[in-house]
């Protein structure tokens, strides 16, 4: 269960996607005085050297935000916060040299009354988090599963908070699980922002996800998806997407605005992409 690392797909399409979502939540949340919490499940190493052994033997990035930065002047408007972070990370270089986890997305978009609670099993990666961030006093960093330590921090003291929910899916089970640990989540906590990412490898398993959701009787549920390429478990992952309880009020907009950009630099001629509500608004 421990042999994903995700230094191996570091900037992939999976990753813009998901950290666009995350940043434009982010500033939502931002836009309000009142501090809140972020708490993410599956923390990683915190960011990424796209020259490590790591990401250069995969070179997943080149397909990914590489493409997305070599035409950052001409991005719509709903990119600029990610695209700054990522040159702010770079130290305004030409050249992407390095691409930043969630956790780096999050450490530079809080405030300083904001606060970081970050999950992360692997013992390799949790070191390399824990020198990374373990100095921030707004950040706390376990050692643990997050989708169980998860549930003992809420509801948080400020009754605010944007949770992302990523684990790798290397068990089948997990597709199952990451849905329970939500509902579990959300019927002790109902409104904050859950962020569910999900690879697109078998698209049954992503209609079930959907299903489940429904089931649990979560309101105002939300599904953003990108595709690089036509479904096809023969591939791997094809896409991906996120699960959005409570989105913030312009997400949808933002992520139709943003979506036929990213898909031009990043997908195929048969990739697809779209936003849908899976449940109904309370």
């Amino acid at each position: 269960m421990l042999s994903y690392r995700h230094a191996f797909h570091a900037g992939n399409h999976a990753d813009v996607i998901k950290h666009l979502v995350l940043v434009l939540t982010l500033d939502y949340y931002k836009s309000k005085d009142k501090p809140f919490f972020y708490l993410d499940t599956h923390a990683g190493s915190g960011s990424y050297k796209l020259s490590a052994s790591t990401a250069q033997r995969t070179r997943e990035y080149e397909s990914g935000i590489l493409p997305v930065w070599q035409a950052a002047n001409n991005a719509p408007a709903e990119l600029q916060s990610y695209l700054h972070a990522i040159r702010q990370l770079n130290g305004n270089a030409q050249t992407l040299q390095h691409y930043p986890g969630s956790p780096w997305l999050a450490a530079q978009l809080l405030r300083p009354a904001d606060q970081l609670r970050l999950f992360e099993l692997h013992p390799s990666d949790y070191q390399v988090l824990k020198q990374g961030f373990g100095a921030d006093k707004r950040t706390q960093i376990r050692k643990e599963d997050g989708l169980a330590g998860l549930i003992g921090l809420l509801p948080p003291v400020t009754r605010r908070a944007v949770t992302l929910i990523d684990p790798s899916y290397e068990l089948k089970e997990d597709y199952a699980n990451v849905v329970s640990a939500l509902a579990k989540a959300h019927k002790r906590f109902a409104t904050g922002t859950y962020l569910l990412w999900y690879p697109v490898i078998t698209r049954q398993r992503v209609r079930q996800m959907a299903r489940a959701l429904q089931q649990a009787a979560i309101p105002d549920v939300i599904q953003i998806e990108l595709c690089t390429s036509a479904d096809n478990e023969q591939l791997g992952m094809t896409g991906s997407g996120l699960f959005v309880v409570n989105p913030p009020w312009q997400l949808t907009r933002q992520m139709q605005n943003a979506l036929p950009w990213l898909a031009q630099r990043m997908a195929d001629s048969s990739g697809h992409f779209g936003v849908q509500r899976i449940t109904p608004e309370q």
